[in-house]
């Protein structure tokens, strides 16, 4: 028992010292990014590349609250153009070139929001509204249909709400009082479902779940993490500032499916749902995860197969004429993020100081390797 209240009191420490350690590195990142746009660096930066070969900005954001999102729009309508993605699209890649003097000079930008979170609706729709900001929302037609929460949340609602002090899962019995063994269970389901091969598969281990554990699959609590409606997605198109795109009929990550045949179907599926609700063409797609890894060999092909003028991953990065239009790139922002911070980033100027930071690390790794080649092509001289 005294055993126990030590690790117990071990794994509070550890988490108490991991949550100061990145407040810390939170307000010396705030520090830095205000230094960069104070001194006027974001600003130059910005004004340069309107001057260099044409390029697109396409943010990627989730939640519409739990951060300042109306200071983040306050300083993007500012300083960029933004427009709807499939306007800014069809600019971008089909239309001719306009004179400069007859159109902003302003880099285009787009906002995007995944998975189709309630609060997109609540508040995001709102903003939108009052600011005059067109976003753009990809949708998840499975989790509209059925309310569930989002697989991806299951962890963190389990954390919540379960107040089980022990719990016998999949023959191993977890002590929910102890934090480390509770992190390790809420590890465990969430890799379950990340990697799941089939939906299938996923759907039925968290049916076991929710059994087991005795929550339901989604509670009023949560609603603001529970997915929109069909009539919440009418009256956010109606407004004329909210435009949908397709991001899979339940999303899997399609590089983790086994059959190809279901990576094609989630994609169509979810275009031709989508399509059936609104009435019109959807032309544009999210993949879910959005790396590389996530897309797989053959996410690509599904967009493709389905139809989709564009696709977008989650790749860092800036679009330039030559970018593939079915593997376009976003700029991930973290609504928690302060607004100076977000300029950064946006800028590029963050990501660039932070590769910077690293080139003396990779110095010296590169160096220490060449010492050590250099130890072994000796050590075999001296053998002979």
């Amino acid at each position: 028992m005294h055993v126990d209240i030590k690790k117990k009191q071990a794994g509070i420490k550890s988490i108490e010292k991991g949550l100061e350690e990145s407040r810390a590195r939170r307000h010396l990142r705030i520090i830095l990014c205000g230094c960069f746009y104070y001194s006027g660096l974001i600003g130059l930066i910005c004004w340069w590349k309107q001057l260099l070969e044409p390029r697109l900005l396409i943010l990627n954001y989730h939640e519409a609250t739990g951060g300042d999102l109306r200071r983040h729009l306050l300083y993007l309508r500012k300083y960029y153009r933004i427009e709807p993605l499939v306007t800014a699209l069809e600019s971008f890649y089909k239309q001719p070139r306009q004179s400069k003097k007859s159109r902003d000079q302003r880099i285009p930008l787009v906002m995007t929001f995944d998975d189709g979170y309630y609060d997109n609706y609540t508040h995001g729709l709102a903003l939108a509204k009052e600011l005059c900001v067109p976003l753009t929302i990809f949708l998840i037609p499975g989790y509209i249909e059925n309310g569930h929460r989002f697989w991806w949340n299951e962890a963190k609602s389990i954390d919540r709400f379960v107040q089980l002090p022990m719990v016998a899962f999949e023959g191993h019995k977890y002590h929910l009082d102890q934090p480390v063994e509770r992190a390790a269970l809420l590890k465990l389901i969430d890799t379950r479902v990340r990697y799941a091969a089939t939906v299938g598969e996923r759907e039925q281990f968290l049916e076991m779940v929710h059994q087991t554990l005795g929550i339901p699959a989604a509670c009023p609590e949560e609603q603001v993490h529970l997915p929109v409606t069909w009539e919440e997605v009418q009256k956010m198109e109606a407004s004329g500032w909210i435009s949908f795109g397709a991001h899979t009929m339940h999303h899997p990550f399609l590089g983790y499916l086994t059959h190809v045949d279901e990576v094609v179907s989630e994609v169509v599926e979810g275009r031709e749902a989508l399509q059936q609700k609104l009435g019109h063409p959807v032309v544009t797609f999210a993949y879910p995860g959005g790396q590389p890894e996530q897309i797989g060999a053959y996410g690509q092909h599904a967009a493709r197969q389905a139809g989709f003028d564009w696709a977008l991953t989650t790749i860092q990065g800036v679009n330039r004429c030559d970018t593939d239009p079915l593997m376009l790139r976003r700029i991930e922002v973290n609504l928690s993020d302060h607004w100076l911070v977000m300029a950064a980033k946006t800028s590029g100027l963050l990501g660039f100081f932070l590769r910077l930071r690293q080139l003396p690390r990779a110095f010296l790794k590169t160096l220490k390797e060449k010492k050590k080649a250099d130890h072994y092509v000796d050590f075999g001289t001296c053998s002979d």
